[in-house]
C-alpha cells in the first residue's frame, strides 16, 4: 500500500505551521522586491529559493496522493538546491570577494544536475527506491526508502557548507570582512543550518525545522547586507555630488591609506566593485611600490600585475598612476 496512517495529534497544527512559514516567506520576498530599490541579485535569489522551499513543504503537508506528494517534494528540493547556491554567493559578496561569471555558470549547471537526480523520484529507483505516504491526523509526510544516488545530495550540501566556511575563513585571514562580529554571525548562520540539517537527518521529526531555519537565515543575511553594504558595494552617492575639499599634492601623503582606497572606490560605476587582487595592488600603489616590488610581494608575475593594474585603471576611468593620484584631489 502507498499510504499509512498514524494516530498522532497535531496534524492540523503542522499544516497551519507550514502555511504560516510559506506565507512569511512570500511576504518577505514581496517586501524585499518592493521596498529595496537597489537589490543584491544573490540575496534576491535566496529569498526566492526560501519561498519555493516553504511552498513545497506546505504542499507536501496537504498532499493526498503519492504523485502529488512527489511533485511537492521536488518543489522543495528545487528551492533547496538553489538556496545553497544563493547562500554561498551572498556570503561571497558579504566577505568582499568578486563573483566570477564562470563560477555562477558552473554552480548553476551543478545545481540543475543535482535537481535532475532528485526529479527521478517516482520514475526511477535511483534517488528513492520507493515512496509512500504517512498521514498524521491530516498532515502528510513522505516515507522514503533511499536509493543509490541519495548520498549525492549529502555530498552536494557538505561541499556548499564547506565552501561557505572556507570563504569566511579566507575573508578573515585577508582582513576583508567588515568586522569580526560580522564574521562570527556569518559563521553561526552556516553552522546553524548544518546543525539543523544533521539533526533532521538522524533524529526523526514530524516537522521540517529547516523551513524555520531558512527564514531566520535570510532575515539575518539581509540585516548583515545592510550593515556591510558600504563595504561590499560602491557609495550610492555619485562622485559629482560628493563634496570634498581640494587637496594639494602635499596633502595626498597625509591621507590615511583606507581613506585613499575609499576615495578611489567612490569613482567606480554603480554596482561595480574591486576584485581582491585589484584592491591589494591599489594599496601597494599608494605605498609607492613599483610593479616589480608589487609582483614580488604578491608572488605574481609582472605581466599579471600589469593586467590587474590595467583592469583597475579601467574601472576607475584612469590610464596612469598620475591620473589615479589626481582622483584623490577631486
Amino acid at each position: 500500500s502507498n499510504c499509512a496512517y498514524q494516530s498522532k495529534k497535531g496534524g492540523v497544527a503542522l499544516v497551519i505551521t507550514y502555511a504560516i512559514m510559506a506565507l512569511i516567506a512570500v511576504v518577505l520576498l514581496i517586501g524585499y522586491t518592493v521596498l529595496v530599490r537597489k537589490k543584491e541579485p544573490w540575496l534576491l535569489l535566496l529569498y526566492i529559493s526560501v519561498t519555493i522551499v516553504n511552498i513545497g513543504y506546505f504542499l507536501l503537508s496537504v498532499s493526498k496522493t503519492v504523485e502529488f506528494a512527489i511533485i511537492a517534494n521536488d518543489i522543495s528540493y528545487f528551492g533547496s538546491v538553489f538556496l545553497s547556491m544563493s547562500m554561498l554567493l551572498t556570503i561571497i559578496r558579504l566577505c568582499g570577494f568578486e563573483i566570477k561569471k564562470k563560477l555562477v555558470i558552473t554552480l548553476s549547471v551543478i545545481g540543475f544536475a543535482m535537481f535532475a537526480i532528485v526529479a527521478t523520484s517516482g520514475i526511477l529507483p535511483w534517488y528513492y527506491q520507493e515512496v509512500s505516504l504517512v498521514f498524521i491526523d491530516g498532515a502528510t509526510k513522505l516515507k522514503k526508502v533511499y536509493g543509490v544516488l541519495h548520498p549525492t545530495y549529502l555530498v552536494y550540501l557538505i561541499a556548499y557548507f564547506s565552501a561557505m566556511v572556507a570563504c569566511i575563513i579566507q575573508s578573515i585571514r585577508k582582513k576583508m570582512i567588515a568586522s569580526q562580529r560580522h564574521a562570527v554571525l556569518l559563521t553561526a548562520i552556516v553552522l546553524g543550518n548544518i546543525a539543523v540539517w544533521f539533526v533532521e537527518k538522524f533524529i526523526p521529526w514530524d516537522f521540517e525545522f529547516l523551513s524555520v531555519s531558512y527564514l531566520f537565515s535570510e532575515i539575518i543575511l539581509l540585516g548583515l547586507y545592510w550593515m556591510m553594504q558600504d563595504y561590499i558595494r560602491v557609495d550610492l552617492v555619485p562622485p559629482s555630488e560628493q563634496k570634498a575639499p581640494l587637496l594639494t599634492p602635499v596633502d595626498i601623503a597625509t591621507i590615511p591609506l583606507e581613506e585613499k582606497i575609499l576615495k578611489i572606490i567612490s569613482f567606480l560605476e554603480l554596482g561595480e566593485m574591486l576584485a581582491t587582487r585589484e584592491r591589494e595592488i591599489l594599496e601597494l600603489i599608494f605605498q609607492n611600490k613599483k610593479r616589480k616590488e608589487i609582483a614580488d610581494e604578491l608572488c605574481l608575475s609582472e605581466n599579471t600585475i600589469k593586467t590587474y593594474t590595467r583592469t583597475l585603471y579601467g574601472k576607475v576611468g584612469v590610464s596612469s598612476r598620475e591620473e589615479l593620484y589626481a582622483l584623490l584631489m577631486k
